[in-house]
C-alpha cells in the first residue's frame, strides 16, 4: 500500500460529462491505498480462506426481477464481444451479453480460466464481493473523493493522471481502447482486454492503474455532485464528502425494480477517444449493486487513526 496525505483539491470537470461537474474543492483525510488492484491471485486467496461465493456464481431469482424469463435465471455476469463493425453507440446491448457460467473464474466465458491471468484484476465482481474482500483483509473501500484525490497523483485540475494529454509524445500511458470502439482496436497499448497490474508508469503517489484496465468501485451511491454551502453566499470546504442518497441512486429507467447505484471510477480498457472518455480521474460511471462485468474491479484503503488531542 501507498500513503496518500490528506489535502485540499480541485474534484470533478466542466470539459467532459455533465454528472462530473460542478467542479468543486474538497479535502479529504490521510489514508493508505493499495498500490495496485486487486488481481486474480489476491482474490482467489480470499475465496480459498472464506469460501465466498461471488454474485455471478449465484442464480438470480426471478422474483426480484418482475417479468425476467425464468429460463435466464442462471449464473452469469455481463461480458464484452467485440463487434463486427460499426453499430449505434446509444446501444450498449450491441457489445454487452449476459453469459451463463462467466465469473471471475472465467472471465472470458464459460470455458475460459485464469491460466496466465493471475496478475490481472480481478473481474466479474459485484459491490459485496469487494465489500467482503475489504473486509476479510482488514481494509475499506474507497470513496468517490478519496478515490479521485488519489488518483490524482497531486496533480491538482489536470484531466488525466499524468497531465493534460492522452498519449504524451505518443506513449501509451494506461490500458485503453484505441481505434473505433466497439469493433476495430488497433492495440497500441498491447492489450485487447484487462492487463497485469503494474504495467504503466505509476502516478505520483506511486499507484498503478488508476486509470484505465477496469472500472473501481467506490462506497459512494451515485447522484449529481453539489457544492455544499455553509452560509448564503459562502462555500466551504467540505471535509471527506460523501455522494448523494441511497435513493437518489436508483435507475429511473427501471421503475418495476429500481436498483441502487454505487459510483464508479477510472474508466477501463473499453474506453475510446470516439466512446466514454472516462479513462480520467474526474471521470464517474453508476454501477447497479446487483451487476458484475468483465470490465469493474476494485482496491482498497485504510484511513489513518486520528490523533485524539485534549
Amino acid at each position: 500500500m501507498r500513503h496518500v496525505p490528506g489535502g485540499a483539491f480541485q474534484m470533478g470537470s466542466d470539459r467532459f460529462y455533465p454528472e462530473e461537474a460542478p467542479v468543486r474543492r474538497v479535502q479529504v483525510d490521510g489514508f493508505w491505498i493499495d498500490e495496485t488492484l486487486v488481481t486474480n491471485r489476491d482474490f482467489a486467496r480470499f475465496v480459498a480462506a472464506t469460501g465466498h461465493i461471488t454474485l455471478a456464481e449465484i442464480a438470480p431469482d426471478p422474483k426480484d426481477y418482475p417479468g425476467m424469463d425464468p429460463a435466464l435465471a442462471q449464473p452469469g455476469s455481463l461480458l464484452f464481444q467485440r463487434t463486427r463493425g460499426p453499430v449505434d453507440l446509444a446501444d450498449y446491448s450491441q457489445w454487452w451479453h449476459f453469459s451463463f457460467g462467466t465469473d471471475w473464474r472465467h472471465p472470458h466465458g464459460p470455458d475460459s480460466s485464469l491460466d496466465g491471468l493471475e496478475d490481472h484484476p480481478v473481474v466479474h465482481v459485484a459491490f459485496k464481493d469487494a465489500e467482503a474482500y475489504a473486509k476479510w483483509a482488514g481494509k475499506s473501500l474507497p470513496t468517490e473523493a478519496e478515490w479521485e484525490y488519489a488518483a490524482r497523483g497531486g496533480l491538482d485540475g489536470a484531466d488525466f493522471a499524468w497531465g493534460d494529454e492522452l498519449a504524451p509524445g505518443g506513449a501509451m500511458l494506461a490500458n485503453h481502447w484505441q481505434g473505433a470502439f466497439p469493433f476495430a482496436n488497433t492495440l497500441d497499448d498491447g492489450y485487447e482486454r484487462t492487463s497485469p497490474v503494474g504495467t504503466y508508469p505509476a502516478n505520483g503517489h506511486g499507484l498503478f492503474d488508476m486509470i484505465g484496465n477496469v472500472w473501481e468501485w467506490t462506497t459512494d451511491w451515485f447522484a449529481q455532485p453539489r457544492i455544499e454551502r455553509k452560509a448564503k453566499g459562502s462555500c466551504c470546504v467540505p471535509a471527506n464528502p460523501r455522494g448523494g442518497t441511497k435513493r437518489e441512486s436508483l435507475d429511473p429507467t427501471n421503475p418495476d425494480a429500481p436498483i441502487p447505484r454505487k459510483v464508479l471510477k477510472g474508466g477501463s480498457h473499453l474506453c475510446a477517444p470516439n466512446y466514454c472518455q472516462r479513462y480520467r480521474p474526474a471521470a464517474r460511471h453508476p454501477q447497479a449493486v446487483d451487476s458484475s462485468t468483465s470490465h469493474i474491479g476494485f482496491r482498497c484503503i485504510i484511513r489513518d487513526k486520528k490523533e485524539h488531542r485534549s
